[in-house]
């Protein structure tokens, strides 16, 4: 036994299961094994980095004191793995100055490309203070600017072309593919802006692509689950777009650390970016409004307010409607009615699966039914061979979830069927850690003859991707 490791835990009223709890509500779902740290405890076992340094950060939060992960697992080099774990926000709390983003770059480039901290993702009061100026009524600064001009400038015209493709490369292989090469071309035009010396048109330019690459880096470390990770990218943006009036990106920042913080049970924190990215929305393309308005819905569902969610989505539609293709963002090219109909979908399932779960089966199971009609529109069951496969494994997943909950236990067994083959092809942790729910639920209704023959299938399936991904995770 490790004698430190346990009277620490014991002290901190922590079990080994609760610790696996904290963790993974830290590293994202399914993350970790709930029972390994009772091998920790039990037979004196180490686990990999940086999992002791955020065990520790995990009792010092705890017992309101520093404990060390060599505390912890004293006189084994392995526990010694040098992590830094910080907040998501550190460093991203003072003024909103045009110094600002060179105190942010100065901070990202000191990290490296091997950067060795952790973020954790913050919430309430914390999160509230780095994102206050949204938070305010007026929303901060009201102004706008007209799109960019500048002299042409051969590295910002390359650096701008880069980001279409990077987000289409999310699009198909997942949030796990390709997030550090995107991270490491963010911290490149963080170098480019910290030399200086550029016109003023030239560092909004910059300042745009620096927000377009924090954004995308954010939005696939969310599908990586890695939330503390995603909180600094999307924060880092922010100030870049704020930086540069990039009014529209703004707005949908915020409506990704929306989605985000509702994603993780923190719905208040959830409709109250939403709302902000609405108020911060209201002079861009009609797309971008309607995006908002998506994830609004999502939070507002998440919040357990089916009225507010429906009136959203419904808003969404009527903004698509008055779309001008010519005013949209390069990165809205991806908005379609449909797409619209299963984010409001798997919305109104997430709250109808959280209805059901706190007795109310009746209102529970109206939501369910309407979700499921809406992702039945979607992407769950189109082939392997076509784009936009990250999207058909999450809608699908989703969409099985509904049918468990509802009971339609053949139906939930034929969607899940159809994600299988997607996972040798996308990295999607977030998309994971739903088959996860999806297999322990499924788990408990074995007797049903589909569920036992699927079953097996949906289990084996997870393994080897699970083993896929270990050389890419280590």
């Amino acid at each position: 036994m490790n004698r430190p490791l346990a009277a620490r835990l014991s002290e901190a009223g922590l079990t080994p299961r609760g610790l696996a709890r904290e963790l993974n509500r830290l590293l994202g779902a399914g993350s970790l094994a709930e029972t390994a740290p009772y091998h920790w405890r039990d037979a004196g076992g180490v686990p990999r980095s940086p999992l002791p340094a955020l065990t520790a950060y995990v009792v010092s939060r705890r017992l309101g004191r520093i404990v060390t992960a060599g505390d912890l697992w004293p006189g084994r080099k392995e526990a010694a793995d040098g992590t830094l774990v910080l907040e998501a926000s550190a460093g991203l709390t003072g003024p909103w100055a045009s110094t600002s983003i060179v105190q942010v770059a100065e901070d990202w480039l000191l990290g490296g490309l091997m950067d060795r901290r952790m973020f954790l993702y913050v919430s309430g009061s914390m999160l509230a203070s780095t994102v206050g100026i949204y938070l305010d009524t007026h929303a901060g600064d009201q102004s706008t600017y007209l799109p960019v001009t500048s002299a042409d400038d051969p590295l910002v015209d390359q650096i701008e072309a880069s980001v279409p493709r990077l987000q289409l490369l999310d699009d198909e292989q997942g949030g796990g593919a390709g997030l550090s090469y995107v991270g490491a071309q963010m911290r490149a035009v963080l170098l480019v802006l910290r030399d200086g010396g550029h016109t003023d048109g030239v560092r909004r330019r910059l300042l745009q692509a620096l927000a377009d690459l924090a954004q995308l880096a954010g939005w696939k470390a969310i599908d990586a689950a890695q939330p503390g990770l995603a909180q600094r990218y999307l924060l880092t943006g922010l100030r870049a777009a704020h930086e540069a009036g990039y009014r529209a990106m703004e707005a949908h920042i915020l409506a990704d650390l929306s989605f985000q913080a509702a994603s993780l049970g923190d719905a208040s924190d959830g409709v109250a970016l939403g709302e902000a990215a609405w108020r911060v929305a209201y002079r861009s393309a009609e797309s971008v409004k309607a995006s908002v308005q998506s994830r609004l819905a999502f939070a507002y569902a998440a919040a357990g307010r089916p009225d507010d969610c429906e009136q959203s989505w419904r808003c969404s539609h009527e903004h698509l409607a008055r779309r001008q293709v010519e005013r949209d963002p390069s990165w809205m090219y991806y908005l379609t009615p449909s797409h619209l109909d299963c984010q409001a979908g798997y919305a109104m399932i997430l709250g109808g699966r959280c209805a059901v779960a706190e007795g109310d089966g009746a209102g529970g199971r109206a939501w369910l039914r309407k979700g499921a009609a809406l992702l039945r529109t979607g992407a769950y069951a189109r082939r392997p061979d076509v784009p936009y496969q990250r999207r058909a494994l999450y809608e699908g997943t989703w969409l099985s979830l509904a049918y468990t909950a509802h009971g339609k236990l053949d139906d939930a067994c034929a969607v899940a069927r159809l994600t299988l083959p997607r996972l040798s092809r996308v990295r999607s942790p977030r998309s994971t850690a739903l088959l996860k729910t999806l297999t322990t639920e499924l788990r408990r209704r074995k007797r049903n003859h589909s569920v036992a023959d699927f079953l097996p299938a949906l289990e084996t399936a997870l393994s080897q991707h699970a083993i896929q991904q270990l050389p890419s995770a280590s």
